[in-house]
């Protein structure tokens, strides 16, 4: 059964300071999760640190950086890029979690906004990746990683990486709403992990065969990582002749992540509207 509808969220400014006000109760939600598994917010807190020491030290000794270069500097944005993409997986093993059982029949049976659901998943995934990105640039620090151009720049760039983040997540809770369970929503990392590999967030796409190289230039992931060493002004700078998103990385990845959030906004709220028929 589907609650009414506030007298006060009849006109459109209502429905709007509704859903924002239920999606901002339902991320507290999300958030306050936290606390009751502590497992999972140290994971998210170590996980960055050990992947920055395991990657660096690991990777940093084999690989060449065009141009020369540290290669922990290099690695860095890719590794914030990583981070960023794979988080999809987690947004939509909660809202899977969540829809398999029952959790959302009974935000339904509540008077809420209906894109309060999908919009508390995704603040909450932002506020979370950001303390995540936090972590994972002072681990950064500590291996020898900077920032070369200023704050603003570095700014620039954690704010790139945040707008991917939030993008990605609908994605994720559109994901999370037409897979059944928890159990096939888990499936879908074997599928996402490829995506940042295929890209240069680990090494240069130059020595790609052919085919592979196109696919890892026009991949968003790319993008985000060139912008991401542009604006840090760490080693990586893409050559002569590139493909556009490489040439043009900013511009790349605003109109990536403004057109997940064109697509996926819309599908995520029909499929939970659906859901509840």
């Amino acid at each position: 059964m589907t609650a009414p509808v506030p007298a006060a969220a009849a006109s459109r400014a209502g429905r709007l300071r509704w859903t924002l006000t239920d999606g901002l109760t339902l991320a507290g939600r999300e958030l306050s999760r936290l606390r009751r598994e502590p497992g999972e917010l140290i994971a998210m807190l170590i996980a960055p640190a050990v992947m920055v020491v395991l990657f660096g030290y690991v990777f940093g000794s084999a690989i060449a950086v065009p141009g020369g270069g540290n290669y922990r500097e290099y690695l860095m944005p890719g590794l914030f890029a990583m981070v960023t993409v794979t988080s999809t997986v987690a947004v939509t093993m909660r809202v899977a979690t969540d829809a398999s059982r029952g959790v959302m029949d009974r935000f339904r049976s509540m008077p809420m906004a209906r894109s309060a659901v999908p919009f508390g998943h995704t603040g909450a995934d932002a506020l979370s990746g950001a303390l995540g990105l936090a972590v994972m640039a002072c681990a950064g620090l500590a291996v020898g990683w900077r920032a070369h151009n200023g704050p603003w720049p570095a700014v620039g760039a954690f704010l790139l990486l945040a707008l991917m983040r939030y993008a990605l997540s609908w994605a994720g809770c559109y994901l999370g709403l037409v897979v059944r369970n928890e159990d096939s929503a888990d499936s879908l990392m074997p599928l996402v992990f490829p995506v940042t590999m295929l890209s240069n967030a680990f090494v240069p796409t130059g020595g790609m065969p052919a085919p592979l190289r196109v696919i890892a230039d026009w991949n968003p992931v790319s993008a985000l990582v060139a912008a991401c060493r542009g604006l840090f002004g760490n080693p990586g700078a893409p050559a002569d002749g590139a493909a556009w998103p490489l040439a043009h990385p900013v511009a790349a990845t605003l109109g990536w992540s403004l057109l997940l959030l064109a697509v996926f906004v819309p599908l995520t709220v029909r499929a939970h509207r659906r859901r509840g028929r």
